[in-house]
């Protein structure tokens, strides 16, 4: 298998938003050499799913679902994962241009060829739009000498390009949303279902409540989908970020 280099920073808010969301993606990647990093603003202590039957505490969940996230994200080949340390559900309150500084000072020590992230009016979540808003300013300041995140050694960077993740198949008709199937990327995943699915089975909290999931591997896999979508998020030119992420568009895809 080709190997590519390259880096994909993923701005997030809870444990499980990578694998149930674009968990084939980052499999995708990582396996053909990009280095993967996702960074959690929460350990998802507020969830409402503690295991069937209930193995976790309130008090436990935030260990258990941040070893959970390292499980998942080391099933995908994704890097050790980033956590800021916000209490879930509470994103939304911390202080904007302070998270844009947090998220800009990590994208500059990581140096990402892409960012992907919540869209901010689009990501079904309070905490999901808050990290996506200020994902958003992060990767618009992360090239301005002039800002400042506080640490002596910041030195801006290249700017990133911006991706919005999406649920599902929601933007296989993109129009609904006011976009153009220009718009919209997919990645066909289909080589990185398996992997895919062990880091599902890995968020066992949050999944045991989901006969399907833990039917036989082949019942299982039959229900994810081929594909997983993006929106683009910026409208600069791709021909740098498509030697690491050949994108197949709506547009030209079979």
């Amino acid at each position: 298998m080709e190997k590519k280099a390259g880096r994909l920073l993923a701005l997030l808010a809870h444990p499980d938003d990578e694998t149930f969301i674009f968990g084939g993606t980052i499999a995708h990647y990582a396996k053909r050499g990009a280095t993967v990093t996702i960074v959690s603003a929460t350990k998802g202590e507020m969830g409402r799913r503690m295991g069937n039957p209930p193995f976790i505490s309130r008090e436990t969940m935030p260990l258990v679902r941040e070893k959970e996230l390292r499980e998942a994200c080391r099933l995908l080949g994704a890097e050790e994962p980033i956590f800021l340390g916000i209490r879930d559900k509470t994103v939304e309150f911390k202080p904007f241009e302070e998270l844009a500084a947090t998220l800009c000072r990590i994208i500059r020590k990581q140096r990402p060829d892409a960012v992907l992230t919540f869209h901010p009016v689009w990501g079904g979540h309070p905490d999901h739009c808050a990290i996506g808003r200020a994902a958003v300013r992060a990767v618009e300041v992360a090239s301005d000498a002039g800002y400042t995140t506080g640490d002596s050694d910041d030195e801006p960077c290249k700017p990133p390009y911006l991706y919005y993740i999406s649920f599902g198949e929601s933007l296989k008709n993109p129009e609904s949303y006011g976009l153009t199937k220009a718009d919209v990327v997919r990645i066909d995943v289909s080589d990185s279902l398996p992997e895919k699915l062990r880091a599902f089975r890995a968020h066992r909290s949050q999944t045991e409540l989901d006969p399907w999931l833990w039917q036989s591997d082949s019942s299982a896999l039959a229900r994810f989908g081929r594909y997983e979508y993006f929106m683009i998020g910026d409208k600069r030119p791709r021909n740098r970020l498509d030697e690491l992420l050949p994108i197949d568009t709506e547009a030209d895809a079979s």
